[in-house]
């Protein structure tokens, strides 16, 4: 199958939709990352798209809509969604709702809920408007590797794979979605992202709850409700271990421990912040940004670990933020990228 590559025009568009309903996947920015999108409610349609990523069908989809109206064929919304459709919608939040029959349980990982946003990229509206379908789409990218922030990270892992990418650029956020579980009588954040606990707070006037697997992996028995709770995620090729503790010790335990395994014969890097690259110049650093701007450092984060298999790094140690804010998830992914492998210093 060839990829075609397309600037979004009206032409492009039109293929868009087109190739969507007839059961095809489109690749397309959003404003956290590029989504692999198909139509929700066509079954096999979905189920190209497990295939063509490589991912566990247990691992339920995020469906996309442009317009409020599509949930009432979709989900039961609770009264408590209006609020927050209106502070964050078209926005970086999906809400999880109880699932209509119209939904197969392809898209839920047969799950009674069903995960739903409204995405505010421009090219990812249009695309939605055009085809007038609700469309299922994760991240689209090789199942387990970095989520694409740009087309050509989407080529890389989907040539030949699926007919079409929408290029609509970097995308701004660099993060995936919030996924808040509004199906129980606390809401509670199974996924962070681009809206943070304190925005839902603040709005919603109560606390929000953090899912207890935020920041660490799912138990055996755990049911993943959400994208990115179960398996290792986001993670380049090399070992990935993290390193936490006072600057004054976490600092020279990354140069030591970047050292000791290029002496062993591996190729190996240190991630760490603005601040630091200056300390850590015969590590090999790789700058994710100042330690002041989690936003920053999530914008360049799957960029950054893409990079990574690039350059063929075969070890990668790793500073980490606080898990506050935007830090909490940045942690969460890095934590998966690592399956939580850390060191103390």
């Amino acid at each position: 199958m060839q990829t075609k590559v397309l600037i979004p025009d009206a032409g492009a568009y039109q293929l868009a939709s087109d190739l969507l309903n007839r059961g095809e996947l489109v690749a397309f920015p959003t404003e956290t990352v590029y989504g692999l999108g198909a139509n929700a409610l066509n079954r096999e349609a979905v189920l190209s798209i497990f295939s063509a990523k490589g991912r566990p069908a247990d691992n339920p989809l995020i469906v996309h809509i442009h317009d409020r109206s599509q949930l009432d064929d979709l989900c039961t919304v609770p009264p408590l969604a209006g609020r927050l459709m209106d502070a964050f919608w078209p926005g970086p939040l999906t809400m999880l709702f109880v699932r209509k029959p119209a939904v197969p349980l392809e898209v839920t990982a047969g799950l009674p809920t069903v995960a739903i946003r409204m995405p505010s990229h421009p090219v990812a509206a249009a695309m939605l408007k055009a085809c007038s379908l609700p469309v299922a789409a994760p991240s689209a990218n090789s199942s387990g590797r970095p989520s694409p922030t740009t087309a050509a990270h989407v080529l890389e892992d989907m040539n030949g794979k699926i007919p079409l990418i929408l290029d609509g650029g970097e995308c701004d956020v660099g993060l995936e979605s919030t996924v808040l579980d509004l199906c129980h009588d606390q809401p509670t954040i199974l996924r962070p992202g681009g809206v943070t606990k304190e925005m839902l707070e603040a709005v919603l006037g109560q606390k929000v709850l953090l899912a207890g697997s935020i920041l660490r992996p799912l138990g055996e028995n755990e049911v993943a409700l959400s994208p990115g709770m179960r398996y290792r995620h986001y993670a380049p090729k090399g070992s990935v271990i993290l390193v936490e503790g006072p600057e004054e010790r976490t600092v020279p335990l990354l140069r030591k421990l970047c050292l000791e395994q290029r002496q062993a014969g591996k190729k190996t890097c240190v991630l760490c912040f603005t601040e630091h690259v200056g300390a850590l110049t015969d590590c090999d650093p790789h700058d994710i940004g100042s330690i002041s701007s989690p936003c920053e450092i999530a914008h360049r984060l799957f960029q950054t670990l893409r990079l990574l298999d690039e350059e063929g790094m075969e070890a990668v140690f790793s500073e980490v933020v606080p898990p506050e804010g935007m830090g909490l998830a940045v942690m969460n992914r890095l934590g998966r990228a690592a399956a939580f492998r850390t060191i103390r210093a």
